[in-house]
């Protein structure tokens, strides 16, 4: 089994910056993402990473967001610049085994909260 914690969410000003931070409890083969779900709305895959740090974004954050991995801490980042109030959502990490599917294990989630 493989914990899943994610930090760095909270209250930032539009066009603000923040950092979330995901640490996994052992070494991740596959890709590891950032998921979120904004209220009434169905999760999303904002970015995600491939152990070989190969990056793919959703459209609504290309150019603002930049996904990170540290596979020797096997922890990934989410660096979120240019911040807008519909980047409002609780955050998920996720992670999946090489050639899965789906992702299998997902952390708790962290609020960010963007003010106009």
């Amino acid at each position: 089994q493989v914990q899943v914690v994610e930090s760095g969410g909270g209250l930032v000003q539009a066009g603000g910056s923040l950092r979330l931070s995901c640490s996994a409890s052992r070494f991740i083969n596959g890709d590891m993402g950032w998921h979120r779900q904004a209220p009434g709305k169905q999760r999303e895959l904002a970015a995600a990473i491939t152990r070989g740090r190969i990056t793919t974004y959703a459209d609504s954050v290309k150019g603002r967001f930049t996904i990170s991995r540290d596979n020797a801490k096997n922890t990934i980042y989410l660096q979120m610049n240019s911040l807008k109030p519909e980047d409002t959502a609780v955050y998920y990490c996720s992670a999946r085994i090489l050639g899965a599917t789906s992702y299998d294990y997902w952390g708790q989630g962290t609020q960010v909260t963007v003010s106009s």
